[in-house]
């Protein structure tokens, strides 16, 4: 009987496995590119940075001076892919979905070295399908790139810990928290987390040194930021405080980090996903929580990478399923993990499209320009916005208001280095409306329309009341926009 050896064939080169990590980062790339104009629409946060992109480097670096100064470094880099790539939606969302693929592909390797390949693989691709990463997968900010950085840097400690460091490896983990925190400087919740972790393994002395000094170096970088930021805190004063409603999210969080403590167990001196996992998902949530009753700070987006903890508990947890069952039962833990996927993925598809529409959001900037094309034919060329910060329409779309001149508006939010421009005293915004025998107004819909505070507003919506009429008037996610024709005075 003859061989293939014996006959000369070549051997037949032994098969290769799929990474662990690339599946689940695929597969988080294919749930962000899945809608991802929102049948193009853009909402105010995204405005912020379209209309910050599009300015010069110089224009940017004034703007920082007075406003938005913690999303500088995000801002110059949507600069260069804008200039490179033009404006669009997909240039706007894209970077978020590749952040989170990354932050998908971390997971998977983190679970696979700590609880096997089964735990990373359904680690990596539970993240991709947590709701708020779902809904900040297609956000045109820095938060999915803040994920990305923390979970590459809690990757790197994971590295650090189990005795398979160099230098590259502690300068990587520094890197990339600078990063993270010049993005957000709260990320930096991401340190005390990583305190924990080391605690709970029992880390040498030579790794808490260095874990130290790139930490200390890391924050020494961000300080300069989070210091000169307070100078802009007025612009998160709108955030409420604390309140019972507000910490269910964070509650349900702590509770699945108790149960999973209690559950992992993690024992003392040993790198376990309890001890990465646990700290990354409970210490960040904690400390927001902390910082909030000082000064009102708690958006769940500031701590969203708090998440990747979730999601290596969930994958630990689908692991020890498969193992469980597989002594019995080898055909049915084969298809345990596609299954639970599967049943994930269809209890959430409601949740999956909600994000993807324009109503998921507070407004539309862009549908409204559309909108103002259209009836700024039946004005004489005079256009308000009330709020002055509905002017981003005017920004992200200036075509669309070609031929109106914004009566109330004395600097421009390009040479005032703002977002919404500054305006004329309120004095001269009423002569200025009561020369003009129509006038167009870009205002919020009823449903999103907070009071009416600034005096130059009240201003505004006072002589329209008293001195004009509606004669055309439409509504469409979250915008108005209204024209107003001149009251003829009585003879």
């Amino acid at each position: 009987m003859f061989t293939a050896k014996a006959l000369g064939s070549p051997a037949v080169p032994p098969r290769r496995s799929v990474p662990v990590w690339l599946i689940p980062m695929l597969w988080t790339h294919a749930l962000g590119l899945w809608g991802l104009s929102r049948q193009n629409s853009v909402w105010r946060d995204e405005a912020a940075t379209w209309q910050v992109a599009r300015r010069s480097t110089a224009e940017t670096v004034r703007l920082l001076e007075n406003v938005d100064v913690v999303h500088g470094c995000y801002y110059l880099l949507m600069h260069g892919l804008f200039s490179c790539f033009g404006p669009g939606t997909t240039t706007l969302r894209l970077p978020s979905v590749l952040a989170m693929g990354v932050a998908a592909a971390c997971v998977a390797v983190i679970g696979r070295r700590l609880a096997g390949a089964v735990a990373g693989l359904a680690g990596g691709m539970a993240f991709g399908l947590l709701p708020a990463v779902q809904f900040h997968l297609q956000e045109g900010r820095p938060y999915a790139l803040v994920t990305a950085g923390a979970a590459i840097a809690t990757l790197l400690l994971v590295t650090v810990v189990r005795g398979r460091a160099g230098a590259v490896h502690w300068v990587g983990y520094g890197g990339a928290v600078l990063v993270c925190g010049l993005l957000n400087w709260l990320s930096l919740l991401m340190l005390p987390a990583h305190l924990v972790t080391l605690v709970l393994t029992r880390a040498g002395r030579g790794v808490w040194a260095r874990w130290a000094t790139a930490s200390a170096v890391a924050v020494a970088g961000v300080a300069p930021l989070a210091l000169f930021s307070q100078g802009q805190a007025a612009q998160v004063s709108w955030i409420p405080p604390l309140t019972w409603h507000m910490m269910i999210g964070p509650a349900v969080l702590l509770l699945i980090a108790g149960v999973g403590a209690v559950l992992e167990r993690p024992r003392a001196g040993r790198v376990s996903v309890a001890a990465v996992g646990l700290p990354l998902l409970a210490v960040p949530q904690l400390g927001l929580i902390g910082a909030s009753l000082v000064q009102p700070l708690f958006l769940e987006r500031y701590v969203l990478f708090s998440l990747l903890g979730l999601a290596l508990l969930i994958g630990t947890a689908v692991g020890a399923a498969v193992r469980a069952v597989r002594p019995r039962l080898p055909e049915v833990s084969r298809w345990l993990l596609p299954a639970t996927v599967a049943v994930a993925t269809v209890a959430l598809l409601p949740q999956s499209l909600a994000v993807r529409s324009p109503a998921s959001r507070v407004d539309d900037v862009l549908a409204i320009a559309s909108d103002v094309r259209r009836m700024k034919k039946r004005t004489g060329g005079a256009v308000l916005f009330v709020p002055a910060a509905r002017r981003d329409t005017a920004s992200v779309s200036p075509e669309a208001f070609t031929g109106l001149r914004d009566i109330a508006l004395s600097e421009s939010p390009e040479a005032s280095g703002t977002l919404k421009g500054v305006e004329a005293a309120p004095d001269r915004i009423r002569a200025a409306m009561l020369s003009q025998r129509r006038i167009l107004l870009v205002t919020d819909a009823p449903g999103t329309a907070r009071p009416v505070t600034a005096e130059r507003d009240r201003v505004k919506i006072s002589v329209l009341r008293g001195h004009f009429r509606p004669v055309a008037d439409e509504r469409v996610r979250g915008r108005r926009v209204t024209v107003y024709e001149r009251l003829v005075p009585a003879r």
